[in-house]
């Protein structure tokens, strides 16, 4: 069985999130699936299967757990199908509980991704040890389902924070009791601050799920991208999530609750899965 590795919202290879991509007329057993992404180490495997030329479904594994949502993996997904399976320019990926993502190929290479927005609320209701989670002072603290979302002072704090990935746990275990939600779906928790170079930069951090630290987070930009879109009064912006790899991401506001999310990927490898 073929598989391939690519770096996602990079046009550099060893920068951007590494993605696997498993392309399949049909699905794995869940079972299968979550071990390879286990065998594979990385934030997400992605596993794909082909409907037809323009029409794919889409599921993503970290080490760990299966997750509702990823965009670096949905973007070295598309990189996949367009330079290997399709002539298309537009692919939709159909996936459950989020509709259909629209995918564009620019020819540049760039791809755009439309996605559903998730938007942040400030909250005042959060748990104080989520005061503790970064070393770095807190300005506001906003909630969306998929992350608490930290807003730091500034840019520096954002790029010299340290997590405290104990904190981060602890969070996440406690919100499950107190929720009764599955494993899959603790909160992760964000920090961000306005930028000069970008719009504004970001971190990730995900350790309940095998994730301690994400190099790039596509899924989290349908909240950040909008919050800052609302601080910053534009549609069209600019992000950098910092990380020891780093990468660039195009986000432009959209109606209908829709963004689009867009970025280059690299071919890093091309596998066989021996099973």
């Amino acid at each position: 069985m073929k598989m391939y590795q690519v770096d996602a919202f990079t046009t550099a290879l060893f920068k951007g999130n590494p993605a696997a991509v498993v392309v399949s007329e049909e699905w794995l057993d869940t079972s299968l699936m979550q071990n390879i992404a286990f065998e594979n180490n990385l934030a997400e495997t992605a596993f794909v299967k082909i409907i037809d030329d323009e029409n794919y479904e889409i599921r993503w594994f970290t080490p760990k757990v299966e997750v509702d949502f990823c965009g670096h993996a949905t973007l070295a997904s598309s990189y996949v199908l367009f330079n290997e399976y399709t002539q298309a320019k537009h692919i939709k990926f159909h996936v459950k509980d989020l509709g259909i993502f629209t995918i564009t190929r620019q020819d540049d290479g760039k791809i755009t991704m439309n996605f559903p927005v998730r938007i942040p609320h400030l909250t005042e209701e959060f748990p104080e040890l989520l005061k503790e989670v970064v070393d770095r002072p807190i300005k506001e603290i906003y909630l969306n389902q998929q992350a608490y979302i930290l807003v730091l002072e500034s840019e520096q704090d954002v790029l010299d924070a340290k997590p405290n990935f104990a904190n981060i746990n602890a969070i996440a275990e406690a919100y499950e009791v107190s929720t009764c939600i599955t494993a899959s779906d603790h909160p992760d928790i964000a920090i961000t601050a306005a930028s000069e170079q970008y719009d504004y930069v970001a971190r990730y951090f995900a350790p309940h799920k095998g994730i301690n630290e994400d190099p790039v987070t596509g899924s989290m930009h349908t909240g950040l991208a909008p919050l800052w879109a609302e601080k910053l009064n534009k549609t069209e912006l600019i992000a950098f999530q910092s990380s020891e790899r780093g990468g660039v991401l195009y986000c432009q506001l959209k109606e209908n609750q829709r963004i689009e999310i867009s970025g280059y990927a690299k071919l890093y490898m091309k596998a066989e899965i021996y099973l």
